[in-house]
Order: structure tokens, then sequence, then C-alpha cells
């Protein structure tokens, strides 16, 4: 939760507070230039961007929302290319790997600083690595360290001198890198903001390195390294990032601001976009999608997307302890019926947590819609026809999509299992408060690549990860993940790994995966450089506004 001495609000006011502002952002357009039309004529970008950010520190954050935000204000050694997905330089102008595949050294270029004026050193790496990596400071993305060498085994505590793992500031512009095996992967995880540097003397001031959500991120205090700083943060109101004259690369940098809306309904966004507040969106409305599609399908962008929505499930609690309870709940979902009816075909079943094909793997299925064997498990749990079974909460942060799922979802359970859930809305924050100290029964979740591999679906569930929140563990599960399938020697092998893992997780059920994701974005035709891809990933350093499209299309109220 964010930690600054600002009370948070009811989700309820909250809500109000959000309809308000964006009431009198409509009403604004009536009475002069539009967002969208003053923004592409000022290279000014208004994006809604979904739930209030947690806050932005790299080491920290986990949700989509924040990576926006942080990908604008930091940059790691590696960025990725929006059109090809493949890796390109950031901090590091070029990098050579070993014959083994263990050894990466990368070369910093002289020219990068952070927004102070200080030089980006190969020792702001080795320093923020070893921030990362710090027990206390409960980064839930640390396991994308473990390939490095004994990096597991210091968060672990298991050695203490942090010598001992495979990272290393040679001299000020050389960082070399040992993993532990070969890891196909690695440069990607360099693209992930868990892995950018932070300024240590700014961090330093302000608290401990391993304290979370201190002062260091104000935007009074914030030095950052990415193609924007922070200018202004107003809670459930926006977001405001500047160009960064600084930056290496600037003179690709083509906004001049972009501005992150904290809107969490859809009626709220599409509201917003009709009404040219907004050029592009996290997700649209889908109910409005129709629409879109037959009267302004140059408004909209869908494509196929890496991701998977599911629900977790509490697995230290009763009667979630018990695999029958958790697949009798994951057996009478109708996926089908609910994508159908409710979210316009949009999306399709998922019933693995890997999404198919992802580079050529083919994740295993063991079940489908069998409400009929769901009541036989519910029933040899000791809950036959749902009696004796204690009502249940089942947690969504705001967003109407997720209400309309779960309130289906839980029409289902009653209908099939005869058993009752109760429906709890959380604002964003608390919500990830909750889920992350376990505090909640079932909570909706999703869960996006992090990188272009199965692998990014699998790590997060081993033991001890903060990005599990079930409670749920299996040591040959961690085995498979961690030690097998990265000792592999052919794809083959390691697909295996990671089909008999995800066999395994399947049968325990510890989350129940709902849908595979389509990326829908509401998405203004002056906007380039944001082209679709399967992780709807953007550089915001190839992002820009038309100014020729505005002209040609006399865009302004």
């Amino acid at each position: 939760m964010q930690k600054y001495s600002i009370a948070l609000r009811p989700p309820t006011l909250i809500k109000l507070v959000q309809l308000i502002f964006v009431a009198l952002l409509i009403a604004s357009c009536t009475r002069g230039e539009s967002n969208v039309a003053s923004g592409i004529r000022q290279q000014v970008f208004h994006m809604g961007n979904s739930s209030e950010p947690q806050g932005v520190d790299p080491h920290v954050v986990t949700g989509v929302s924040e990576h926006h935000i942080v990908q604008a204000l930091f940059e790691g050694l590696v960025l990725k290319n929006p059109y090809t997905l493949e890796i390109e330089p950031g901090v590091a102008e070029s990098w050579s790997i070993s014959e083994d595949g263990r050894v990466y050294v990368f070369k910093l270029r002289d020219n990068a600083v952070w927004s102070n004026g200080d030089p980006v050193t190969a020792h702001d790496f080795e320093w923020s690595w070893w921030r990362a990596l710090q027990p206390a400071l409960g980064s839930q993305y640390v396991f994308m360290y473990f390939p490095i060498k004994n990096a597991e085994r210091y968060f672990n505590e298991e050695i203490t001198d942090f010598a001992e793992v495979g990272i290393k500031a040679i001299d000020d512009y050389t960082f070399r890198v040992e993993l532990n095996n070969p890891t196909p992967y690695f440069l990607q995880l360099l693209d992930h903001y868990s892995t950018f540097p932070v300024h240590r003397p700014t961090i330093e001031k302000w608290g401990e390195p391993a304290e979370s959500y201190t002062r260091w991120t104000r935007p009074e205090n914030i030095v950052t390294n990415g193609p924007f700083l922070l200018d202004e943060w107003r809670l459930n109101k926006h977001l405001i990032v500047n160009k960064n004259d600084r930056y290496w690369d600037a003179e690709r940098v083509k906004l001049a601001k972009i501005i992150f809306y904290p809107y969490e309904t859809g009626p709220n966004v599409e509201r917003m976009f009709r009404a040219d507040q907004l050029h592009y969106t996290q997700d649209t409305f889908i109910e409005r999608l129709p629409w879109y599609r037959e009267n302004k399908p140059d408004h909209i962008s869908i494509s196929p997307y890496a991701g998977t929505y599911l629900y977790r499930l509490n697995t230290s609690r009763e009667p979630f302890n018990d695999k029958r309870v958790r697949k009798a709940l994951a057996l009478t979902i109708d996926r089908q019926k609910m994508i159908s009816t409710i979210l316009n075909d949009l999306f399709t079943p998922a019933y693995t947590i890997t999404p198919p094909n992802l580079l050529g793997y083919q994740p295993p299925k063991l079940f489908d819609y069998d409400p009929a064997q769901a009541r036989r498990l519910l029933a040899d749990a000791g809950f036959p026809d749902g009696e004796g079974f204690p009502e249940v909460e089942l947690q969504y942060n705001s967003n109407e999509q997720h209400r309309k799922i779960a309130i289906a979802v839980q029409q289902m359970w009653n209908k099939e299992l005869n058993i009752n859930v109760r429906l709890q809305n959380k604002d964003w924050k608390v919500y990830l408060d909750d889920e992350s100290t376990g505090n909640y029964d079932i909570s909706r979740g999703g869960w996006i690549a992090d990188y272009v591999d199965p692998n990014s679906f699998l790590d997060m569930w081993v033991s001890g990860s903060g990005l599990n929140r079930t409670r749920w563990a299996n040591s040959r599960y961690d085995e498979l993940v961690l030690e097998i399938a990265p000792q592999a020697k052919t794809r083959e092998q390691r697909y295996a790994a990671f089909a008999e893992a995800e066999r395994m997780i399947l049968e325990d059920m510890p989350f129940i995966p709902i849908y595979t994701y389509a990326s829908h974005h509401f998405k203004h035709p002056a906007i380039k450089g944001m082209p679709p891809n399967i992780m709807s990933y953007y550089n915001w350093r190839y992002v820009s506004l038309d100014p020729d499209w505005a002209a040609a299309a006399g865009e302004s109220h």
C-alpha cells in the first residue's frame, strides 16, 4: 500500500471524486480546445491508465498501471523494440556473451546521466541490484534475479557476502553478470523495471535502502534516468511526466509530456475518450466495442495478448486448503458462455496458466467445464450439495469488467454447487495489500508475460515468490522450474519440464485460470509508434502524435 502521509479514501468516495472530475473534464471540452486536439498540437499525450499507481519505485511495484509510468521515468541496460519485441540498447550501448552462455559483459554508454546530472555507471547497477536482493525490501519480482549466480542463495541468506553473487562493476562503464546456467530469455529480463537502476544518494537521503515507499519517490525528491521526469502526482486525479532533456536519446523522444489518469471503470474511460479527453486507454469499455467496431474501427486496437485472467485461492484458509474444493470451483465456471454473453467474444477460455503456443510451448489441458464432477468433488470434500460450506468472499479491484465477471461466477457457483460467495470490491491499493498479506479467500488476478517465454508464467508460483500469494508450495514444482528446466540441454527437454510442472499445479489448482487475454484499447488514430504486439508493449521513445492527422481531420472543438 502507498505509505505516503495521505489518508486512503474509502473506495466509494474515490469513485465519487473520479466521477466528478470526469464530468468536469468532459464539460471543459465544450468551452474550448479538447485535450486530444491541444495534445496533438503540443505533443502532450493523455492516457487513461486504469488504477491509481501504488508507487513508482521500480524494485517494489508490480502492476500494469505502474509499469507504464516507471518505463517513462527509468531505463535499464536494454530496451525492446515495440515493432519486433527484439532487444535493443538502453543504458548499455553494447554487450558480449560468453560461448557457454553464462557470462554477459555490458559496456555502458558514457552519455547516460541521472536527471540531476550525475553519470549513470556500472556501480549504480551493482548497488541497485544489491538493493533489489535485500529480503527486507520485499521485492515481489526478486525471482527475476535468480538466474544470476548465487542471487537466490544471497536473497535466502544462505550466503552473506554479496561479492559471491555474479554481479560486478568492473569499472565505471563495464558491468559483468554471471549466470547459474544459460538462460535464453535473460536479456529480456533486463528490460523489466525490477532490474532498473535507482539513484543511491537520493534513496539514502530519504530512508534506508531496503525501506519501501519512502519520500524519495515524491516529485520534488525523485532522481531518475529515463526519457521523462516526474512533475506532478495528484492522487486519484492525475500523474504528469515531462520530457527529460538530459536523457541520452532525448532527440528521439517526440512527446513533451504524458498525463496519466487513474480511472478504473469502463464507462468513465469511454466517456472521456468519446469527449476527446484521452488519446489512449489501458482498456476499453467492452460493452461499447460493438459500436466502435461498426462506426469507428480506427479508434480501437484489439490484438492477441500473452496474458491470463485468473482467480487466486488462499490455500491456507478453509475450505480452500482442500484441493477438491478448489477443483470443484474451477470445473463450474462456464468460460465460453461468460465470454460470449458479457465479454463480447473478446477473449478465449483458459484452462492453463500459460497461453497456448507461446514460443511453440503447448500447455497441458487437464479439465473442462464439468459441473457433475464438481459436485462429486465437493461432496467428497464434506459439502454434499453445498451443505455446510461456509460463506466466503471473492475480492476484486474496482473495475466494471471485474465486477461483471465476479457476478457471473458467483451465480454459476451458486447454481451448480449451491454455495454462497460474497463479492467485495476494493480500491487498488487495499486490494494489493490484502492479497500480498493473505487477507482474502478468493482474489481476482491476472498475469501478463514480462518476457516472451513460458517461464514468465511458471516461475511466479515457486515457493516464496512474492507473486504467488496463494500460500501454495511444492518442492518438486520448484525443482522443475528453478533447476531442471534451466539446466535442460534442448528446448524439448526444457518444455517437458515446464509441462510436468504445469500438470502438477493444475492438479492442485491454487488458482483458477479463466480466460486468455486480448489487448483492447481505445486508441486515437493520430498516435504513432504504438504498434500492437502480444505483450501490448510500447517504448515511449517511439511514441508521438501526428500533427498532420489533426490538420487533415480538423480535430478540434
